[in-house]
């Protein structure tokens, strides 16, 4: 009896201990160790995606942005130049544009002009008009311009390409045979222009500026009949002169020809 008493109480201790080891298996969570053996890997709380401020990149955009002149964005602009104009009318081919006994074809004068179009981030497009005034004739331009624009704070570095019609006028102050009618005489073609210019903005809407550009003429002039020529012919007037001169206005004329120019620019934006 004594044995089995014993037994008893043994086995009744063991029952609590048990089931509290049962409890700790099935209860409780199992370890990352368990989890990982079963073929999932727990979440490492060192790979967790952290902030460690600002990029290079970032605070060097950031520096940018602090020393930026703070015009902001660009959608218009405006702009009007003047300066001088060095222009040679037959500077590449001659086929009796004009008379070169009587009109001088190498000339330096002002001219004034004047810009207008629209924006979009670095390029700018629009039309661009010139008058230059010489001595001999006028010569205006209208053309079409593009530019590649460089900003660097509150200086602004650019280039441009443009083409378009040109024409000569005011040829009669030019004709040294009198006896002529340079009026019925008509000069016109297209042109080629390239330049390279500074602005510098004094406020965000302001800027100043130079530009320097250079183009080639292509102008071509029909001829015109004798009779038209010699209207208005004066009894002063040469007549062996007066005759040269009609024959070569007579027959048509072309020429090739190149311009410089340097302008100072004052510019409007919006």
């Amino acid at each position: 009896m004594a044995l089995i008493r014993c037994t008893a109480l043994a086995a009744a201790l063991l029952v609590p201990a048990a089931a509290a080891a049962q409890t700790t298996q099935y209860g409780q969570p199992s370890s990352p160790t368990d989890i990982q053996a079963g073929g999932l890997t727990p979440p490492d709380t060192m790979q967790r995606d952290t902030y460690s401020g600002p990029s290079q990149t970032e605070q060097e955009l950031a520096a940018a942005d602090r020393e930026d002149s703070g015009r902001g964005l660009e959608f218009f602009w405006l702009n009007v130049e003047g300066g001088a104009e060095q222009v040679g009318l037959q500077t590449f081919t001659a086929n009796h544009l004009v008379d070169a006994e009587f009109v001088e074809t190498t000339h330096l004068g002002p001219l004034f002009g004047a810009g207008l179009g629209l924006r979009l981030m670095f390029l700018t497009i629009g039309p661009r008009f010139r008058l230059a005034n010489f001595s001999s004739f006028a010569l205006w331009t209208l053309d079409g311009e593009v530019g590649f624009h460089v900003p660097i704070g509150v200086v602004e570095p650019y280039v441009t390409l443009s083409g378009g019609y040109a024409a000569l006028g005011s040829l009669d102050s030019a004709n040294g045979v009198s006896g002529l009618n340079m009026g019925e005489v008509t000069i016109s073609g297209w042109n080629v222009r390239g330049g390279v210019g500074l602005d510098l903005y004094l406020a965000p809407a302001v800027s100043i500026g130079a530009n320097l550009t250079g183009e080639a003429l292509i102008l071509t002039r029909p001829g015109v009949t004798p009779q038209k020529l010699q209207s208005a012919s004066s009894a002063s007037t040469p007549s062996g002169a007066q005759q040269t001169a009609a024959d070569i206005y007579a027959a048509d004329g072309s020429s090739v020809g190149a311009g410089a120019t340097l302008t100072g620019v004052i510019g409007l934006h919006f």
